[in-house]
């Protein structure tokens, strides 16, 4: 259940219209209170404050349909902006990063304070009364709403700063790269020992594939957005049974492929296959939150736009090997899930998860690919494999480092064939290696 809520809540936060709904409910309730305290102030005070209070049922109508109706053209004028901000960065960085500017909360709060506004003043409109009625102008509320307007101009000026600044590559990169950032701080937070070596028992799986499994089916298609590794502990433990994931958080899973095998039992009962599916978040998309992975994958897929024949931006290219070098930096010196959950030192969960070695991969195979013949980018990918190999003194994980350096020498070797340039990466190689020697 809880890990639906949070599945649940992250769908909320990353739409359009739950913020915005918040912002209305809290102005019609604002507008409301702020009517009653109308009809209980002394009106002797309001008489001593005509330049602050004083305003006809007329004055007042035509003050409130002025905010009123400014405040819904912004709103649509903002709309409008918000969505050529999309579509830009959809088709000049990745699709991937929309996601990202739906969850800025200041586009979202921006929007519902103009709508908010709008509600304010409705709902304040309703209650004046003029004329051969019995008058009734609630002139604090009036007074709100004229503050109202002057907020709603300081916001729209501070919106169009933001959206200007948002939309630039190095704001777009940074943003993903602190989300994925944070995510590694969430899902790693442990330090890795330097002489510990990862996934030294992921032969469980090899060993016990004589074994039969049953096959627990997915009952739906699409990627895992998180799962929770203790509840499938706790399942295991309950039932005496060994669980091994067939897929893990950021996989897609086809409706009817297997989710999750099952050793020691033989035709599980259907509430137990319920609950294995329930522990699981499947969504049409990956999420940052329990995908770090994910994180990488935005920034490589900006790079290699960047490093396509149509746009030819190494400079924006550049910029991704730097935040990927800081993500990378941070997971170096963390140790990833364990491959395996153990109870009482039985082993009872055989897990999926990444590791250095494919997270590395995932952040500089295909720019290296990419970036062949391209000096620049692959003298910066040298320069950042020097960084994370200096911030882990982990045997295993130099070596991985290391290899990477190789493969980027042997591209240039086949690609590079101007003798400056040839002369100018063979000098920073030589730099690399010399300094990897000692990691």
């Amino acid at each position: 259940m809880l890990i639906k809520f949070r599945y649940w809540w992250q769908e909320q936060r990353s739409s359009f219209w739950f913020v915005p709904s918040v912002i209305v409910l809290d102005a019609v309730v604002l507008a409301t209170i702020l009517i009653v305290i109308d009809t209980t102030i002394d009106l002797g005070v309001v008489e001593g404050w005509p330049l602050v209070f004083g305003s006809g049922a007329a004055g007042a109508r035509g003050l409130l349909t002025t905010v009123a109706s400014s405040m819904i053209t912004v709103a649509g004028l903002v709309f409008s902006i918000t969505l050529v901000a999309l579509s830009l960065a959809s088709s000049q960085y990745t699709s991937r990063v929309i996601r990202n500017f739906m969850r800025d909360r200041v586009n979202q709060g921006v929007l519902g304070i103009f709508v908010g506004i709008f509600a304010y003043c409705l709902v304040v409109l309703r209650t004046i009364r003029g004329g051969d009625e019995e008058m009734f102008v609630p002139a604090l509320a009036v007074l709100v709403g004229l503050l109202f307007a002057f907020v709603g101009i300081a916001v729209l000026i501070f919106f169009i700063h933001h959206i200007s600044i948002s939309i630039q590559a190095s704001s777009i990169i940074a943003g993903a790269a602190e989300e994925t950032i944070a995510a590694v701080d969430h899902l790693f937070p442990e330090r890795l020992d330097d002489d510990e070596e990862e996934n030294k028992d992921g032969d469980f799986s090899t060993s016990l594939a004589h074994r039969p499994w049953y096959a627990v089916p997915a009952r739906k298609s699409g990627y895992i957005e998180s799962a929770d590794m203790n509840i499938l502990l706790d399942i295991a433990r309950e039932q005496r049974i060994i669980l091994r994931m067939e897929r893990g958080v950021g996989e897609f899973v086809v409706e009817g492929a297997p989710l999750v095998s099952v050793m020691n039992l033989i035709n599980p009962k259907e509430e137990l296959i319920a609950k294995l599916n329930s522990i699981y978040a499947i969504s049409r998309q990956r999420t940052v939150d329990q995908d770090a992975s994910f994180g990488i994958r935005q920034i490589v897929d900006i790079a290699m736009k960047a490093l396509s024949p149509g746009i030819n931006d190494t400079t924006t290219a550049i910029m991704c090997i730097d935040y990927l070098a800081a993500i990378m930096v941070r997971i170096a010196a963390r140790r990833m899930s364990p491959p395996h959950y153990l109870d009482n030192g039985e082993l009872r969960v055989i897990a999926r998860g990444p590791s250095f070695e494919s997270l590395l991969s995932e952040a500089f195979d295909q720019i290296r690919q990419h970036g062949a013949s391209n000096i620049a980018i692959l003298l910066r990918m040298l320069g950042a494999l020097q960084t994370i190999a200096h911030q882990t003194t982990n045997a295993c994980r130099c070596r991985e480092v290391h290899n990477k350096v190789q493969c980027i020498a042997d591209l240039a070797e086949r690609t590079i064939t101007f003798p400056y340039d040839r002369e100018r990466f063979q000098s920073r190689l030589i730099q690399v290696q010399k300094s990897l020697m000692s990691c």
